[in-house]
This record gives C-alpha cells, sequence and structure tokens, in this order.
C-alpha cells in the first residue's frame, strides 16, 4: 500500500494565487524516478513569488513549490540511487514547472539528485539550499577575478540568504574588505565578516552617471535595478559584479564606458540548470565553510506556516534564513 502524505499546494482561483494543505497517496514511480521523503526545505524569495498572483514563476496551477528539498530515498526507479540514501535538490524545475520541495514526498528525477555530502547533514544542507548555492557560485567568480584580499567588495541585500551567505563566504576566504548593504539593522553581518554595514541609499546618487569615482574593486548583487546601475559606475578598472537577484527590479541603466574604458566585468549567476559535476564542486566547497551557519539567523517553521513567511519576505522583512521542517531527518 502506497503511503498518504501531505503537501502546500498553490492554484488559481477567480484570478487569485491561493495556498492550501492538500493529502495524496504515493503514486507507482517511473523509470529513472525516485520518491523522495523530504525531511526539510525552504523559503527562498523565488518560493515566495510561487505564493503571489502574478508572481511569474508559475506557469501552470495547481503546483507545488519548492525549489529545495534535502531527505532519504523511499523508493527508487533509478539505479544511481538505493532506498535509505540522503539526498538534496535544488533547481532545475522543482517546484517552478514540476512538483517542488513544499511536501512530505516528492517524486524528482534521479538524475537530478545530489548525494548529501559527507560532512553535511540534511539540515545544514537546506539552511544552504538555494541561496547558498548561489551565493557560492557569485563569491567563487568574484574570487576568480580579484586576487586582492584587501580589495573592497560591496553585497547588496546582504541581510537575505544569499547576501549574507556570500558575504560569510568571503570572509571565510580571506577577503577584509566586505561592504554589506543592508536597509535593516543587522549587527549579525558583522560577525559573519562584514568589514562595514551600510544603507544602501548612500550609494545612490541623485543622477547616476555613465563614470564615478573608482570606489570598489567587486560586487556581489541580489538586487538589480537602481542600486546595481549606481554602482557600476563606481567599480574600479579591471573590477567585476556578479549578479544573482532581482529583489529592487530588473531594469539596468548603464552605458558601455565602464566596460571600455575600465574593462570591468558583469558575470551572470545562475543557479537552476548549472551542470552536474560543477554543481558536485559548489556543494563540496558549501560543505567545507559549513561553520559559517552557526553565525546565521535561522529560523524554523512548519508547512502551514509557509504564506506568513513569504509575505514577510515579499514584503522586506526578513532577515537570514528559513527552513521548513517536514519529516524526520
Amino acid at each position: 500500500m502506497n503511503p498518504n502524505y501531505s503537501f502546500l499546494q498553490v492554484k488559481q482561483v477567480n484570478g487569485q494565487v491561493v495556498s492550501s494543505i492538500e493529502q495524496a497517496s504515493l503514486r507507482d514511480l517511473n523509470e529513472g524516478e525516485v520518491a523522495v521523503k523530504v525531511a526539510y526545505s525552504d523559503i527562498n524569495y523565488k518560493d515566495a513569488l510561487t505564493l503571489k498572483t502574478n508572481g511569474g514563476v508559475i506557469r501552470q496551477y495547481p503546483m507545488t513549490p519548492g525549489i529545495d528539498l534535502a531527505g532519504t530515498v523511499l523508493a527508487s526507479k533509478d539505479s544511481q540511487w538505493q532506498v535509505g540514501q540522503k539526498v538534496l535538490q535544488t533547481g532545475y524545475s522543482l517546484g517552478v514547472s514540476a512538483p517542488g520541495g513544499f511536501s512530505q514526498i516528492q517524486i524528482v528525477k534521479g538524475d537530478e539528485l545530489v548525494a548529501l555530502p559527507d560532512n553535511l547533514d540534511l539540515k545544514q544542507a537546506i539552511q544552504f539550499g538555494t541561496a547558498g548555492f548561489t551565493a557560492a557560485l557569485a563569491v567563487l567568480a568574484i574570487k576568480e577575478q580579484l586576487t586582492d584580499l584587501n580589495a573592497p567588495i560591496v553585497i547588496t541585500g546582504a541581510s537575505g540568504g544569499v547576501g549574507s551567505i556570500a558575504v560569510g563566504l568571503l570572509a571565510r576566504l580571506g577577503f577584509k574588505n566586505l561592504i554589506a548593504l543592508s536597509r535593516k539593522e543587522a549587527p549579525w553581518l558583522i560577525n559573519l565578516g562584514a568589514t562595514t554595514i551600510e544603507n544602501p541609499n548612500h550609494w545612490l546618487p541623485e543622477k547616476i552617471k555613465p563614470l564615478t569615482k573608482q570606489k570598489i574593486a567587486g560586487v556581489i548583487d541580489t538586487v538589480g535595478g537602481d542600486l546595481l546601475s549606481a554602482l557600476i559606475p563606481q567599480v574600479q578598472y579591471a573590477g567585476a559584479l556578479a549578479l544573482c537577484g532581482n529583489a529592487g527590479g530588473i531594469k539596468l541603466q548603464t552605458t558601455v564606458l565602464p566596460f571600455i574604458l575600465r574593462g570591468i566585468k558583469i558575470i551572470g549567476i545562475d543557479s537552476v540548470n548549472v551542470q552536474m559535476p560543477k554543481r558536485l564542486q559548489v556543494w563540496a566547497f558549501l560543505a567545507s565553510h559549513r561553520q559559517l551557519l552557526d553565525k546565521l539567523p535561522i529560523n524554523e517553521i512548519t508547512l502551514e506556516q509557509i504564506p506568513e513567511v513569504a509575505h514577510q519576505l515579499l514584503a522586506g522583512q526578513h532577515q537570514g534564513r528559513t527552513i521548513i521542517c517536514i519529516g524526520e531527518a
């Protein structure tokens, strides 16, 4: 007899997105599929958008959101995975066009699973989640471009999941001049390794010029919009920006001048479709820096509390990471 399980579902009712907790029985698996007993998921900005009307993430309803999951293999029709193995998944179509991690049991493609790294437990893996994975991609990209550990680096949206983990990773790699931008009071960022915490308004001029004084060597940007537009002219010669978010907007106001006169680089960070070899390397990197999780504000909630926390995140009232305790680890 196939087990029953609970999951959060979003659907459209009279043009509005509504969520509810539903129940189902596990269906039979197709070849290449794996059923995972989910222990933990988390809430990222993208997850919050899936619960929002016109959020622009989910195209077909009903859907189970949750772009991350960590748990134990319950059943498998993929020879790579055996019952009892601990696994995680971030990205791909999970929680967007395929049912996601906000579920006690989820069926996923075996080719998209990652074995839990030896020195991480399931809770730590999801404390990193897509936020940590994205931060690691951005940090490693900046590290390739900047060799001076005293180079000033700006991290936008620093009190959020991606930004805060980026601060911690940069500090652990030895970077000593980290400028964390946050509109919230977040003194814990200093403990993570930030040199200073500044309001992003200090970096927003009345008028954005093509080039201004060269103040910073690197940027990890989770915000986009006006703030990113204002930072680009302030990047010094041969500097680099890693872009991984659009919480502040998708438009970018710039000219070719910073690129052709200062040789700066913009590096786009996508965490969804990263190929498996690199995916494994990034998770190994995160596992080697798991100690930074002890310095992060991490909140734990249940499936029923997801809509409330998603609302807080979209309203800019959320800090650090929130994980969802779904089943036994």
